[in-house]
């Protein structure tokens, strides 16, 4: 199948691309690199470097291209950029997609394949674990424009007869993320215990989230080219597992002895607690996480290791205000 692939030069998607490519698929991917990297893209696959948002660069791309399918990742994805430039971040997220939905429709795609979000979408959930049908309460721009494109789907498939597929992710992490392009409490401890900085936890350590490897991810990308029709679904491991506990595998990854995290001041706007039902995954689209917290953890820690190349220190700073990443 010829499949078009956005944003991956970035970590999730730069996944996904060479899962397809592994499975026979020919891939173009897009990217604009504002956050990807060219190292990220599967030399296998061809490249067109721009943005989603220029119409005429995307119908250049269908044009050579005549994908099959779309697999949507590429987004505006920093929730704080999206706070304080809400334009910018519709224009991105809505606008581009709205721009690869109308061209998907004039080149016959037969599936749109669109990564959604849950944290950001969801809220602060009043029951969990959260299933795909909780009532949809954004609380930042970021989460708005991501659900938003999930309506116009939607529609697009009552009007034009556009068949997809979303999927709205947990917390992903593994090889190839990073502080600097994603917001991922595994790279910003990984990076900073390698780096002899002590990590800052937000509050009491005790914010509630669930995290999902990226292979089992790129799993579910796979199938959802075949399964789920018109389906929303939710992809993370479904358990419960807090800021501290993610410290303290990492930390025990790396082999440090007797570190602990410095706490501040919880950050407004955050949820606090949220993990994801994830059965209709398991039913619909026959997918279910594979790796283990512990076994993705010792994976990512070796990646962020040999990234690095040396162990992590004996020594830990406390982390400079300058140079604050924040967890």
């Amino acid at each position: 199948m010829r499949i078009l692939v956005t944003g991956a030069a970035g970590f999730i998607a730069s996944h996904v691309a060479d899962a397809y490519i592994a499975a026979g698929h020919d891939v173009a991917i897009v990217d604009d690199l504002s956050r990807g990297r060219m190292a990220n893209v599967n030399p296998r696959a061809r490249f067109y470097q721009g943005d989603v948002r220029d119409r005429s660069f995307l119908e250049n791309v269908f044009a050579k291209e005549n994908p099959e399918a779309i697999n949507h990742h590429a987004a505006q994805m920093d929730v704080r950029r999206g706070v304080r430039e809400p334009i910018f971040d519709a224009s991105v997220n809505i606008l581009g997609s709205i721009n690869l939905l109308e061209l998907a429709v004039a080149h016959k795609v037969k599936r749109v394949v669109y990564i959604s979000t849950a944290g950001a979408a969801y809220g602060e959930p009043k029951q969990v674990p959260v299933p795909e049908d909780y009532p949809i309460d954004p609380i930042t721009p970021y989460g708005i424009s991501k659900h938003t494109v999930e309506h116009y789907l939607f529609t697009f498939r009552v009007l034009y007869g556009l068949n997809y597929v979303v999927l709205r992710y947990g917390n992903v992490y593994g090889p190839r993320q990073s502080s600097k392009g994603e917001a991922g409490v595994f790279a910003i401890f990984c990076e900073q215990l390698l780096a002899g900085i002590r990590p800052v936890i937000y509050g009491d350590g005790s914010k509630v989230r669930d995290y999902v490897y990226i292979e089992d991810v790129a799993r579910a990308n796979l199938l959802a080219l075949e399964r789920g029709t018109a389906e929303i679904f939710n992809i993370a491991d479904g358990v419960p597992t807090t800021d501290y506990e993610v410290f303290q595998r990492v930390r025990d990854s790396l082999g440090i002895e007797g570190l602990e995290p410095e706490y501040v001041s919880k950050r407004p706007g955050e949820v606090d607690s949220i993990y994801l039902d994830i059965s209709k995954a398991r039913r619909l689209l026959g997918w279910e996480p594979r790796i283990s917290l512990e076994e993705g953890t010792k994976r990512t820690v070796a990646y962020f290791e040999k990234i690095a190349g040396h162990a992590a220190p004996k020594t830990f700073a406390n982390r400079a205000a300058s140079a604050a990443k924040e967890a």
